[in-house]
């Protein structure tokens, strides 16, 4: 199959560098997949499980939350807000951070900010327990 360059980065440095068969991951419009000789193409990204295929068709999963995603004459850039390959996840952190923010929104009289602070723990924890399966 055809492959294309992605850089893949975070504000702490750049994290994959090479040429993919395909990225897939979530925008804030929806799941999207990037091909070789895709349209030029820009979005917010969203907060969900993604995942590239390398040349040799091994997947390497991730938990993708926030940022952009571009693609611009061929090539593809992908910076994330938090980008966390699935063997960097622990586990029990993620279902300690689950269990916290669960206690938080089952708290009375939270304020909005509270209630969103929690529900954003919440997905990113759901996230990366997904992404480690």
């Amino acid at each position: 199959m055809k492959t294309f360059p992605i850089r893949i980065g975070t504000p702490d440095g750049l994290l994959y560098w090479g040429d993919v068969e395909r990225v897939v991951c979530r925008t804030i419009t929806g799941d999207v997949a990037i091909l070789a000789d895709h349209c030029n193409y820009v979005s917010a990204l969203g907060m969900g499980e993604a995942y590239i295929v390398l040349e040799d068709g091994t997947k390497k999963k991730a938990a993708c939350i926030g940022g952009m995603l571009s693609v611009m004459d061929g090539s593809c850039h992908l910076l994330a807000t938090t980008w966390e390959w699935e063997e960097g996840i622990d586990k029990d952190r993620a279902e300690k951070a689950k269990e916290r923010a669960e206690k938080v929104l089952n708290t009375q009289g939270l304020s909005n900010k509270d209630y969103a602070m929690a529900q954003a723990k919440l997905n990113r924890a759901l996230v990366r327990l997904s992404v480690k399966g």
